[in-house]
């Protein structure tokens, strides 16, 4: 904690302790009795919230972010004009990444105690992981002003002031060209010179094969890099065949075939490695889909992306990839594949991968009874697959509409639409997914975008499955992770939970912009 905070936290303590007995409006016309009465219940209930408050806070430090939001929210019942209680629960909210639950809390922080310096940098935390800098640049400033000589809150304001600079100066320089395939921009990689002292795994005739593969794999666990030429041709070759390709991909199993779904990465190489040691290599007779959110967090992105990359020219009818909210630009620049790709490649093959992010598929569906995306369902009703299939992916996703909702919307357990609690995209109930799967045929829809304890969860009657694949998900969650396994003939999900297997010690977010460090 930075002086700031600490001495800003002190003088809101004693705030808001101050104000508990001055809240109870105390007029001439009551009687001494009623007016004690009065006091006392507002001590008591104070009491009680300082309670809920140091419980949240003891679950907070154990990582039980739901059950400290709920603590939070008991306090606040009680005393809802505590700028603290509304701090404490935006920062549950950031680590669960309900973003928009946090920004939320974040304002109310600051309209219940403008003074308290922490409530603007929840609502800064808020709007950074939202990706809006501008907003959170002005809340860094204010704390900046209120501290001038506090040198941690300068050197958030001077970090946040970069990154809206620099968005500002790529707008600038973005000019209007031709669209061309990474291979035409790159025609000249096939000059490119292997070094002699370079003993890794190489294309052979430019082409993925098995014996590539799996020398890729040893080569990563190892902790070494493809080679950049190899690497740039694996790009050049995904964005050819991603471009072919419709925005919803329709697969067929066949009636005794296995086919597993799972669901996102993270950067997690070492546990990628063991879902195929738990259920077999990719093949043409173990056929796989990936849902999603492959890159940023972990910090084996590169090697994630460029193994199933490989597996998918591998085998591309029977290996399946679809876009999540982080292969996202503004994502990878937050959360670490950007940082990453840089520091083990180049900035310019970290452009390339916006580029190849852009192609990738939104959903795929199943013996046309399985819907499969990263994040849910959609605002408005009688969404078809057809309209699905129309959607123009080849750009950053948007903040509203069918692409946006794919990428970010969450279930939710009661019944109709929610507001969503990450600030993008919507929640739906029960019988929003009822609905969708009648009027298109389907048995049931499968997504991801959220950790669950056993790396899965049936909600919404059966009808709404998630699937989380990252076990002990940023080396805090604790979480185990899932994948599901279906036949062609028998379509009900089987779920086999997982858990995390031990990495080099390189840590989460290692490649994230700074500022995201701090706000992790």
């Amino acid at each position: 904690m930075s002086s700031s905070e600490l001495e800003a936290k002190k003088a809101a303590d004693g705030q808001q302790e101050a104000k508990v007995p001055a809240g109870v409006e105390i007029t001439g016309s009551k009687q001494p009795e009623e007016d004690t009465n009065a006091r006392t219940k507002a001590e008591l209930d104070f009491a009680a919230a300082e309670q809920y408050k140091n419980q949240g806070n003891e679950m907070l430090k154990t990582k039980e972010f739901s059950k400290a939001i709920d603590m939070y929210t008991k306090a606040i019942e009680l005393h809802p004009n505590s700028a603290i209680y509304y701090a404490n629960r935006s920062l549950a909210h950031l680590r669960q990444e309900s973003f928009g639950f946090a920004l939320q809390d974040g304002v109310s922080a600051v309209k219940a105690d403008p003074a308290y310096l922490k409530g603007y940098y929840r609502r800064a935390a808020a709007h950074m992981s939202l990706g809006k800098f501008k907003q959170a640049l002005c809340d860094f400033e204010f704390v900046a002003k209120c501290r001038p000589n506090d040198k941690d809150a300068k050197l958030k304001f001077t970090e946040c002031n970069k990154i809206v600079k620099m968005r500002a100066f790529e707008r600038a320089i973005a000019v209007d060209k031709p669209e061309k395939t990474l291979s035409e921009m790159y025609s000249d990689m096939e000059n490119i010179t292997i070094e002699d002292d370079y003993k890794g795994p190489q294309l052979e005739d430019g082409k993925v094969t098995l014996k590539f593969m799996m020398e890729l794999m040893e080569h990563y666990k190892a902790q070494k890099r493809l080679h950049r030429k190899f690497a740039y041709k694996i790009l050049c070759e995904i964005d050819t065949y991603m471009r072919a390709q419709s925005s919803l991909v329709d697969i067929t199993v066949q009636d005794e075939e296995k086919f597993t779904i799972c669901g996102d990465i993270h950067g997690q190489f070492y546990d990628l490695m063991n879902i195929f040691e738990i259920n077999g290599l990719p093949s043409e007779k173990n056929p796989y889909l990936f849902n999603g959110d492959f890159v940023d967090r972990g910090s084996f992105s590169v090697e994630c992306i460029f193994t199933l990359f490989g597996f998918k020219l591998l085998y591309p009818n029977h290996f399946f990839l679809a876009r999540g909210n982080h292969e996202s630009i503004n994502m990878n620049q937050m959360y670490g594949f950007t940082g990453e790709v840089t520091a083990k490649y180049t900035s310019a093959m970290a452009d390339i991968f916006t580029q190849v992010f852009n192609w990738l598929p939104l959903c795929h569906c199943i013996n046309q009874k399985i819907l499969v995306m990263h994040g849910g369902l959609f605002s408005t009703e009688d969404v078809t697959l057809d309209n699905i299939r129309r959607i123009e992916r080849n750009c950053q996703p948007p903040e509203e509409g069918l692409m946006c909702e794919l990428l970010w919307s969450d279930p939710q357990q009661w019944m109709g639409l929610g507001q969503s609690k990450r600030g993008v995209g919507i929640q739906f109930g029960p019988d929003v997914t009822e609905k969708f799967c009648k009027d298109n045929n389907l048995d049931y829809i499968i997504r991801s975008h959220e950790v669950k304890d056993m790396g899965y969860e049936v909600a919404h009657n059966g009808k709404c499955i998630t699937v989380f694949s990252a076990p002990n998900y940023c080396d805090t969650m604790g979480n185990m992770g899932a994948f599901i396994t279906i036949t062609g003939n028998n379509l009900k999900p089987n779920f086999k939970s997982f858990e995390a297997v031990p990495h080099p010690d390189v840590k989460p977010m290692a490649y994230a912009n700074s500022l995201m460090n701090w706000l992790a």
